[in-house]
């Protein structure tokens, strides 16, 4: 479980414990009092790495992410031989990424550098560990129609072809503009420095990603026509979608827990609420690995 804005961990990790999950921390740098947060069943999966990337560190603000190599207890137990003589069987290890990116809608060029940083990240830990699957979830403060979203699906950006204030799509309903191929916008050579690390104006990653929800069927009432849900957030200045989950090509999405529908979400006026304690709605999906068919 990935949890972000997270500013009483003790009390989760205690609630937690309880039911058999066990947590990791990175708290935010700077004045704010929350951070991210890994929670895992100790029962069916063993950490073998974690670590995290404080974005201040790289002239990037206060935001955090994390990064977790899992194992899973796998056992089989053969027909012709008792429970306690089960067999232990191939564990397979996959990675877990979890990140809340920059609200601030103005600087694009951040928000694609702490982007940018975190799936370097995982892809270096998913080679260093024998090139294993790699799960990403978070806040990635960016729509479904944002040339973020688009950077993360087809792996490359070309940045100057994109205004640094339309990046996450979160000012302006990007599905009202139309795309000129021929338009270019003006980067400063520190933003591009921020954005892709190197000043250039072009970004690739290396990971496959395809999105778990985009890729289980839904109702239209809940999803978008990109597949991912009509709203993941909803307060009093914004209804959208701007939370996700990522995986890997060794894994396919099973199933998917459907967000609330737009019209009940109106219906509560705004997120937190006495019953709803969060402005987010929580995302859940069941994996499978491609080859193997053994659930996560």
């Amino acid at each position: 479980m990935c949890f972000q804005e997270v500013d009483r961990f003790d009390d989760l990790d205690y609630l937690l414990q309880k039911e058999g999950f066990k947590g990791v921390y990175q708290a935010r740098t700077g004045d704010a009092s929350d951070g991210c947060a890994i929670f895992w069943n100790s029962k069916l999966f063993d950490i073998l790495h974690e670590e995290s990337i404080e974005f201040q560190n790289f002239n990037l603000r206060n935001n955090v992410c994390q990064l977790c190599v899992f194992k899973m207890n796998v056992k089989s137990s053969s027909k012709d031989m008792s429970a306690s003589n089960s067999v232990s069987v191939s564990s397979p290890s996959f990675l877990v990424g979890n990140i809340h990116v920059l609200y601030n809608p103005n600087r694009g060029d951040i928000k694609l550098g702490q982007v940018r940083l975190f799936l370097e990240s995982a892809q270096r830990l998913s080679h260093e560990w024998g090139d294993i699957p790699v799960v990403l979830a978070g806040d990635l403060n960016s729509m479904p129609q944002s040339a973020m979203y688009q950077f993360l699906t087809s792996n490359k950006l070309d940045i100057q072809m994109h205004d640094r204030k339309q990046i996450s799509g979160q000012i302006y309903p990007l599905q009202n503009r139309s795309f000129n191929p021929r338009l270019s916008y003006r980067w400063s050579n520190e933003e591009l420095m921020l954005a892709t690390g190197t000043g250039a104006s072009h970004l690739i990653h290396q990971l496959q990603l395809r999105s778990a929800y985009a890729g289980a069927p839904g109702s239209s009432r809940t999803r978008e026509n990109s597949g991912e849900p009509l709203a993941t957030s909803y307060h009093s200045k914004f209804m959208g979608t701007v939370d996700y989950i990522w995986h890997t090509t060794e894994f396919v999405p099973v199933r998917v827990l459907d967000t609330l529908p737009v019209d009940i979400l109106r219906r509560t006026r705004g997120l937190p609420s006495e019953k709803w304690g969060s402005d987010h709605l929580s995302l859940v999906c069941e994996l499978a690995f491609a080859d193997e068919g053994s659930e996560t």
